[in-house]
């Protein structure tokens, strides 16, 4: 589980903690064949077999492949019935994120804070036991069709979750170095970030750290607004994306439309060797999003002295920005799903704890050659 950083920026201390939430539990997305998904994230990204739930541990109706790369849990859930609520969840907004569960020491008390805050329930408290011991989960709405699960963890030893058995199978690539879920950014409809802005500051506690606008995040064509939300310890980071006017179609409105609403845009994580971990990447598949060659030339000017080499950044296409406490790398998948919506960034901090502000304009309009080539622009 996600746990990172330890130390508490500056930043982040407006946070009200009245709901603590130690980091990110699991992540579980709702894909069409959950079987081939789990392949494709243990041969592509080096995730590792962690559990697994289906009719071998007694369910009817779904099956679940659970995978771990360091602190980093992914769920991978799929139907195995037609007229199901997770198959009409994939018809409507093909593989995506469902589920976002924040490990907490109390999910009950979590889930009170928040319904009483003003939040719609998902999940009333319940609690899931077996030989290893007990959880608590509870959960509530957030944007679109998206959740957020409480999970209180504190008296169990099991592998995963009651009722899931250890998932030990022969085929085990090796990790790709990913260490934490860094951020998690959600894309919702023209006029309603502000409205989730508040929400997570009134229902879950959560500070703004960060703003951009359209001046900051705009291309000859499109633009978009984003706000970051963070919890009271930093570790759990949301920025939350809308559109702004624009020439043509953002980003932003390709993915509403393709997703048919709001949901998570990207799933950001982190690396102590960016350039490692996404040689490896490229080397097993995974496409990356590039910027001209152009953009290298003048990077030394623009972020000052770095660690890293230019031309292993430059082969690769991975962007450096800095910000007032260090500097960042990072690079952006191309789509890993059929349609045009999720994506992850890889990420390397070296003190930095803003998102890449200096990269914006070379990042979207890389996007933007993409949307021409999808004719979405």
């Amino acid at each position: 589980m996600s746990t990172e950083p330890l130390s508490i920026p500056k930043i982040y201390e407006d946070a009200a903690d009245f709901m603590p939430i130690m980091g990110t539990d699991y992540i579980e997305f709702y894909v069409g064949n959950s079987k081939q998904a789990a392949h494709y994230y243990q041969s592509a990204w080096g995730y590792q077999p962690l559990a697994y739930a289906g009719m071998e541990t007694g369910l009817k109706d779904r099956e679940s492949y659970v995978l771990i790369q360091d602190k980093i849990r992914l769920v991978l859930t799929s139907p195995l019935h037609s007229g199901t609520e997770i198959g009409r969840h994939i018809d409507k907004h093909g593989d995506g994120v469902k589920v976002t569960a924040l490990w907490v020491p109390d999910a009950t008390k979590a889930y009170n804070e928040a319904i009483s805050r003003g939040a719609t329930s998902y999940m009333e408290p319940r609690v899931e036991e077996d030989a290893d011991g007990k959880v608590v989960k509870s959960g509530i709405e957030i944007y679109g069709e998206t959740v957020h699960v409480f999970i209180e963890r504190d008296d169990y030893n099991g592998i995963f979750l009651p009722g899931y058995k250890k998932w030990d199978p022969l085929y085990k690539p090796e990790g790709i170095g990913l260490k934490y879920v860094d951020h998690m950014v959600g894309n919702v409809e023209l006029g309603q970030m502000d409205e989730w802005v508040e929400f997570y500051k009134e229902v879950l506690g959560f500070s703004q750290i960060l703003s951009f606008d359209d001046k900051d995040i705009s291309t000859e064509y499109t633009a978009l607004m984003s706000k970051v939300m963070s919890n009271g310890n930093g570790r759990i980071k949301f920025p939350i994306n809308e559109p702004a006017n624009g020439i043509k179609k953002s980003q932003i409105e390709e993915y509403i439309e393709f997703y048919e609403g709001a949901g998570v845009q990207h799933i950001a994580v982190a690396t102590d060797n960016i350039v490692e971990t996404v040689t490896q990447l490229r080397d097993r598949g995974v496409e990356f999003l590039r910027v001209p060659d152009t953009y290298y030339d003048v990077l030394l000017e623009r972020v000052g002295e770095i660690d890293e080499d230019i031309e292993p950044l430059k082969e690769l296409g991975i962007l450096v920005d800095r910000d007032d406490e260090g500097y960042l790398l990072q690079l952006f998948t191309r789509p890993v799903e059929p349609r045009p919506t999720l994506f992850f960034e890889i990420i390397q901090r070296k003190g930095a704890t803003s998102f890449g502000k200096g990269n914006f304009k070379a990042l979207f309009e890389a996007i933007e050659r993409e949307q021409e080539i999808r004719g979405t622009l």
